[in-house]
């Protein structure tokens, strides 16, 4: 599978993954807003892959790997999960791995694409994400992607700086 935007491209997870998940999963600098608090081994991110073999409807999940068009270089990953396919909606996730990739569009362009993979092929109304309320990077990149907010869960979030709420946003496709 292999889905394009003007930018970017979403492909499935290959073999050869492993290693740059690895990396990603296990930098600490982004575990407070993926709700990590351990490391992951490559054992477990190998098992991972090999599940995104089985239908989605078994999963209920799917990582796609976020490459640019230009190069062909890997600078992310997003995540499709608890996917409902009965009440036909998905939770969505985000990682720009590199600061220095952030900001240049790759981030908008690929939840747009998805957007239309998830209409369009997965059938799907609507995709939803929670964002840390001081997250304002995240929270702009999805409203730039049509993403809206509809509500807010206080004091959800604990960090050592103290306690955050969490702002759920959906689009419907």
């Amino acid at each position: 599978m292999h889905i394009e935007g003007e930018k970017i491209a979403l492909r499935a997870l290959e073999p050869e993954d492993v290693e740059l998940m690895y990396r990603w999963e296990n930098d600490a600098s982004v575990w407070a807003v993926s709700g990590t608090i351990a490391p992951f081994s490559r054992y477990q991110l190998q098992r991972f892959l090999d599940e995104q073999q089985f239908d989605l409807q078994q999963t209920r999940q799917q990582r796609l790997i976020i490459q640019t068009l230009e190069e062909g270089r890997a600078v992310g990953a997003l995540d499709l999960f608890e996917l409902d396919l009965v009440h036909r909606r998905a939770g969505i996730g985000i990682l720009l791995a590199d600061p220095a990739d952030r900001g240049k569009g790759y981030g908008k362009d690929a939840l747009e694409a998805v957007c239309r993979y998830a209409r369009e092929v997965l059938g799907l109304n609507q995709l939803w994400c929670n964002i840390g309320a001081k997250n304002e990077a995240s929270r702009a990149l999805f409203v730039a992607a049509g993403f809206e907010e509809c509500g807010c869960k206080r004091q959800w979030l604990w960090s050592p700086e103290g306690w955050q709420d969490e702002v759920m946003m959906q689009k419907m496709l």
